[in-house]
């Protein structure tokens, strides 16, 4: 398991979503095990919350969604005065009004927009309402589509043609929503992006990348995930651990050491536990199975793996499938407060199952219920018979029926 300093997730990122170059990001150093951890029970009460020491506040991470600004109707006044004209001039990106984009510098025409796909870079301004800067960057480059930066620039980028320069005035929902920035960028913010599109070009062949240019971008992508999945939105954190993975499972003309090769199954192992984590949230239980199974695949002993797993199976009500898969991480790391919690609720629940399908069994083959048996002749009862002797004689009697039936139809 990874330890208190190792489940603190890396600082939020800043629009690139890649830490490179960014102050807040530098403020923060990365983590090797980000969100590679068990979670902690929703419904868990919060005087219980010492009890689950090792866990980090994963599952506190939802908060509700940014409300619409009224003045993120008016992008002019975000605009701090700066290209505020006539409201005509600007671009209703979404149609909803919380995304506005105008041109300040025309480009080179439409035809020199670039493509999803590709890595663009941009010059990149941003500040809040009353003008406060909170972000500048001289040559930010990143895959356009890919999600690796705040959607407002995502969406916006595209329509840009090369060397135009565009502001662009988006609500806190496309930006930073609910929970904002540390220290920089307060909840529900709004931001003004001036961006100057400055180059585009096709991305690199993943199958030339080393061993080192392969890690770097497919943890580029898995920590993108796990802002995605700080921000409670395991959609994009699923794309995300997605696109990592294909990355990391791209085929490569190049030869890798067997040290890149650890590092590649370690950095994959960490984007499936991520994703199987972000489809629990979503409810796909058979995904998650699907990634659970993968990492088990490589690591048998991987916990996380296992207590998702038993959490799936639990889902689906497969309770005695979920134990023994419980039991055994339990038995990988006896002292984890988690397991040991989710094992004991799911081995009342198989009991309390196990007691309704015996009882709706007695209701179906007409017998009383125990509790109304006197205790003297409870082993006499005919439901004492093993099960398997009452349903073959049960079969047996049908059988002599059907066959009565039909030598009377002869006759």
């Amino acid at each position: 398991m990874a330890s208190s300093g190792e489940e603190a997730s890396s600082g939020s990122p800043g629009p690139a979503g890649t830490g490179a170059g960014a102050a807040a990001d530098a403020a923060q150093p990365d983590t090797a095990e980000d969100f590679e951890v068990l979670e902690e029970e929703e419904e868990e009460d919060e005087e219980d919350e010492d009890d689950l020491s090792e866990l980090p506040p994963l599952e506190d991470v939802g908060r509700p969604a940014a409300p619409a600004r009224e003045d993120a109707q008016h992008p002019e006044r975000g605009a701090g005065g700066a290209g505020a004209g006539d409201p005509q001039e600007w671009l209703d990106v979404l149609g909803n009004g919380l995304l506005k984009k105008k041109t300040l510098v025309p480009g080179r025409g439409a035809e020199s927009r670039p493509q999803k796909g590709q890595d663009v870079t941009i010059r990149l301004k941003a500040t809040l309402e009353d003008g406060t800067v909170v972000e500048e960057e001289p040559g930010l480059t990143f895959t356009l589509g890919d999600c690796d930066v705040l959607q407002a620039l995502d969406l916006c980028v595209q329509l840009l043609e090369m060397g135009e320069t565009a502001l662009i005035v988006a609500d806190a929902k496309y930006c930073y929503g609910a929970q904002g920035r540390s220290p920089d960028v307060p909840p529900n913010a709004p931001l003004t992006l001036e961006v100057e599109l400055l180059a585009a070009r096709d991305a690199p062949d993943l199958e030339l990348l080393s061993g080192t240019e392969k890690i770097r971008l497919a943890n580029r992508k898995r920590e993108r995930g796990n802002f995605f999945y700080q921000q409670a939105d395991y959609v994009l954190a699923v794309n995300s651990y997605d696109i990592a993975l294909r990355i990391l499972g791209s085929s490569s003309k190049v030869h890798f050491s067997p040290d890149e090769e650890a590092e590649l199954l370690d950095v994959k192992v960490k984007c499936l536990n991520n994703l199987a984590a972000s489809q629990l949230k979503l409810d796909h239980f058979k995904a998650a199975l699907k990634s659970c199974n993968q990492v088990l695949e490589h690591q048998p002993g991987n916990i996380k793996a296992l207590f998702r797993k038993g959490k799936v199976l639990a889902q689906q009500g497969e309770y005695r499938e979920a134990i023994p898969i419980l039991k055994a991480a339990l038995k990988l790391e006896p002292s984890n407060k988690t397991i040991h919690a989710e094992l004991s609720k799911l081995v009342k629940k198989h009991a309390d199952q196990r007691n309704v399908e015996t009882e709706m069994y007695r209701k179906m083959l007409g017998n009383p219920s125990a509790a109304s048996t006197p205790r003297k002749c409870k082993d006499k009862l005919p439901w004492s018979i093993p099960w398997k002797w009452l349903f073959g004689a049960t079969a047996i009697a049908l059988g002599g029926v059907a066959l009565s039936v039909v030598i009377a139809a002869r006759n």
